[in-house]
């Protein structure tokens, strides 16, 4: 070889991405991007670990989520409820007695706060950064946590949980927008799923500690997640799609670095990720959302996505889990009825963040829809029959198998495909916008089948609602295929350019 050839290797050897930029960071040697053949690889250790991190954000809002069910019968004026919790060794639930009216708005009060949390959210992420954001969002965790430990009136506990919601609804935005933003193409629906398993994990793990543990020993337990939440973020890196909209490339090939491996081509992702926020052309306002065909779009399939995982009727089948359990012959104690239905969401939404990238995400959106149709309306025929007399006790099995098939489905579609897709459908300058608001369309679904799921029981009785139910999924079949795109494997330009034309 000669030496002009061997220059030149060198030169491509010791190649960077901000040579061109008058960037303090440029001679950084972690910036070299090793571009000989067969020398340029990425490694997804690292991103697996950031999202894992950033999703402990989830579990705790999981963990804040199920933490009325097994602490709201310790902490009743029901005395039967109250026997064991009265019993405890540190007696500290016998110092907290609510009224029924109470109980009401200690579980309602975390929805509203996490609606009125998820919008300022993504400002505040576009203006110190993801990183910077979910820091500052996990300290109000912290302090709900630590004002539940202590609580001894029922408007502390209104304090925390209204904190706990400002704190969830925030990290329902700013975790599945860090993550869709540090991940490759090739895991990035694996990724994206993360913060529905984790979720489901939080749920779970107070499910179970929960019927060993009084309250107290079980809020401190629930503590110790957004502490550690806050210690791994500190180790974290800044997205490189935020560091490159504040102009600091250098940073930006640091951090993909950090997330993709040394030996990654962090020039060519560079720029593909530059090519993305010039197609944006700058910060967004928020008109912009609604003025952009593609983001408006965008903006639509997501909120839709999101009313029918609500819509769904999951709550109403969580609710009726013990009394199906019982029509089946079972004995089982209500909170090991939990257990299981906990258990099943934790097992099958693994299952789906391993089938995501094969199978797709529309596939799996029909998928689930469509045997959660099949599943709600068998679950309202059942009812009908039981609620007018009819010896229903040879099939007690079909409604539980209904229940364990719409809870499978449920998972592997419905449960965290909304949250994976509302993190590919935006642009970099209108994401934290149109996901904001996505997410409180989210919390106001959650807040409306809540409010009105003992109104329609009362009035249409349970097969009505069910029924109704089975109608809404029917509609997100027929809406997802023909409506939605299968982004798997897409580029954010070419998902752009389908919702531009749509």
């Amino acid at each position: 070889m000669d030496s002009d050839k061997v220059v030149r290797a060198m030169a491509r050897w010791w190649q960077t991405v901000s040579q061109e930029d008058n960037d303090p960071s440029s001679r950084n040697p972690m910036l070299y991007d090793p571009l000989q053949d067969g020398v340029v690889k990425t490694s997804k250790k690292m991103q697996y670990f950031a999202a894992m991190v950033v999703c402990l954000g989830a579990v705790s809002a999981g963990t804040a989520l199920a933490w009325t069910s097994p602490v709201l019968p310790q902490i009743s004026e029901d005395p039967n409820a109250n026997t064991t919790a009265n019993n405890s060794t540190d007696g500290s639930s016998s110092q907290l007695q609510l009224t029924l009216s109470q109980q009401t708005w200690v579980s309602s009060l975390l929805a509203i706060g996490a609606f009125l949390g998820a919008l300022p959210t993504g400002y505040i992420a576009d203006y110190i950064g993801r990183r910077y954001t979910a820091l500052v969002m996990d300290i109000p965790f912290i302090v709900a946590w630590t004002a539940t430990i202590f609580a001894n009136s029922a408007t502390v506990l209104y304090f925390a949980r209204f904190t706990i919601g400002l704190a969830t609804g925030s990290f329902c935005v700013v975790a599945p927008m860090y993550i869709s933003e540090i991940a490759e193409s090739s895991i990035r629906g694996t990724l994206g799923t993360l913060f529905q398993l984790t979720l489901s994990i939080g749920i779970l793990l107070v499910y179970i500690i929960g019927a060993m543990v009084t309250w107290t020993t079980l809020s401190v337990l629930c503590l110790l997640v957004p502490v550690a939440l806050f210690i791994g973020m500190l180790f974290l890196p800044e997205t490189p799609t935020y560091l490159l909209k504040k102009g600091r490339r250098g940073d930006a090939a640091l951090s993909l670095k950090w997330l993709w491996g040394r030996y990654c081509d962090s020039r060519t992702a560079i720029q593909q990720i530059q090519s993305e926020l010039d197609q944006a052309g700058g910060n967004a306002s928020f008109s912009d959302v609604f003025r952009i065909r593609a983001a408006r779009n965008g903006l639509i399939i997501s909120m839709l996505l999101m009313f029918f995982q609500q819509f769904s009727g999951v709550n109403a089948v969580i609710f009726y889990t013990v009394p199906i359990f019982k029509s089946a012959g079972s004995t089982l104690d209500p909170s090991i009825c939990s257990i299981i239905v906990g258990f099943v969401q934790v097992v099958m939404t693994f299952t789906s963040s391993l089938m995501i990238e094969k199978a797709g995400r529309k596939s799996l959106l029909i998928f689930s829809s469509t045997i959660m149709t099949i599943c709600l309306a068998i679950l309202g025929a059942y009812f009908d029959m039981k609620d007018d007399g009819k010896d229903v006790s040879s099939i007690g099995w079909l409604p539980l198998l209904c229940v364990v098939l719409y809870m499978i489905t449920f998972s592997v579609g419905y449960g965290p495909i909304p949250w994976l897709m509302m993190g590919e459908l935006f642009l970099p300058d209108v994401k934290a916008t149109a996901v904001a608001l996505t997410v409180m369309s989210n919390w106001f679904s959650v807040f409306l089948v809540t409010k009105t799921f003992g109104s329609m029981i009362t009035a249409w009785g349970s097969d009505m609602t069910f029924w109704f139910f089975a109608f809404c999924m029917f509609v997100a079949t027929m809406y997802v295929a023909f409506m939605v795109l299968e982004t798997k494997g897409k580029s954010s330009s070419q998902i752009q350019s389908w919702l531009d034309n749509k």
